[in-house]
């Protein structure tokens, strides 16, 4: 981890809230029951029930119009729902969003900074509303402005940064007040690889030595996969599916992946295992691979043994996770709402 990265977290370990949150904070952090909301005679938000966890890393899935960046607003107090309660280190959105606030960092679809106002005087600005000492906001703007490469432009105006380079700037707004929970809308949008990856790096690093819980919107699937320890994907403002990966992939696909790989082409690999009551499905990949899926990992011998008996010389056989973006897919496209593991 870079010098910048081990600075900005040893910072968190001195970081004196307002509230004690050790008050507020009990194991469920977020607590969301039979959510809905609506715009007018649009439903946006249909039943959606969750919790988070503290120290988690928890992933709201979907397409564009999905609810994700509603239900992200929601739980911030930015508007009241249309039915069912929510609840947010023991506050109550819809009256308490300012108390949630203080407590919390925020990173919108938008940056929502001011443009006209340099790097520097937007974090001093934020820093205030806050309410953090003229020395924190020096101390940790120096820092969290190094973390993110925007140091040589600390001192020009917004308006004349790059979108990547805005989307640093409001993830460095988000964590200058060191929170306890972190909401998280698209965090690594506009960023190139190598800062997408410092970003992550931080997440992770913040979570596992502060216990940080955060709340991430995303449509970067490798990343949502690299980050989460449990995932919620919705379609239209339901919920699809919850749980982590795991289980997620149980939903789909009960049974374990093999990839089989032969020295020559077997073309009747397909229909030699398919006389095999515990082999579930088999997918021929090209003319020297299959995938197999069976139904636990004692039927491995079984599958080699009936390719052999076939004739098959195997050249290597491996189990193959499925991942995020297949499951994610299947879901989306079967569509059914059963609601996951809870």
């Amino acid at each position: 981890m870079s010098n910048n990265l081990q600075s900005l977290c040893q910072l968190m370990f001195h970081v004196k809230h307002q509230k004690n949150l050790g008050d507020v904070m009990g194991k469920m952090v977020i607590q969301v029951e039979r959510l809905q909301h609506r715009y007018g005679d649009f439903t946006a938000l249909h039943d959606l029930s969750f919790e988070v966890n503290q120290g988690e890393v928890f992933g709201l899935l979907g397409p564009n119009g999905a609810g994700k960046t509603t239900t992200i607003r929601l739980l911030n107090g930015m508007f009241e729902p249309s039915g069912g309660s929510l609840s947010v280190m023991g506050f109550d959105p819809a009256t308490q969003g300012a108390q949630i606030r203080a407590h919390a960092g925020v990173l919108t679809e938008t940056p929502g900074l001011y443009e006209r106002l340099t790097a520097n005087q937007n974090l001093r600005f934020f820093g205030a509303m806050a309410g953090l000492s003229d020395r924190e906001i020096k101390s940790r703007s120096a820092d969290i402005l190094a973390l993110f490469g925007l140091t040589a432009r600390a001192n020009d105006r917004t308006g004349t940064y790059s979108k990547g380079m805005k989307q640093r700037l409001a993830l460095a707004r988000a964590w200058l007040t060191h929170p306890s929970l972190l909401f998280l809308d698209e965090p690594t949008s506009g960023l190139d690889p190598e800062a997408s990856a410092q970003v992550r790096e931080l997440i992770d690093d913040v979570r596992r030595k502060e216990g940080t819980t955060v709340l991430i919107c995303t449509h970067n699937l490798d990343e949502a996969q690299r980050l989460c320890d449990r995932l919620l994907i919705m379609r239209q403002g339901s919920l699809l599916a919850q749980g982590n990966l795991g289980q997620l992939r149980r939903l789909i696909s009960p049974g374990l992946w093999l990839q089989v790989a032969f020295l020559q082409p077997f073309p009747q690999a397909a229909s030699v295992l398919s006389k095999q009551q515990d082999v579930f499905a088999v997918e021929e990949l090209d003319d020297r691979q299959i995938r197999v899926e069976i139904s636990s990992d004692q039927y491995v011998p079984v599958v080699v043994a009936s390719l052999v008996q076939q004739g098959a010389q195997i050249l290597r056989v491996q189990p193959q996770e499925i991942s995020l973006e297949e499951v994610y897919l299947k879901l989306q496209n079967n569509g059914h709402e059963n609601g996951g593991v809870q």
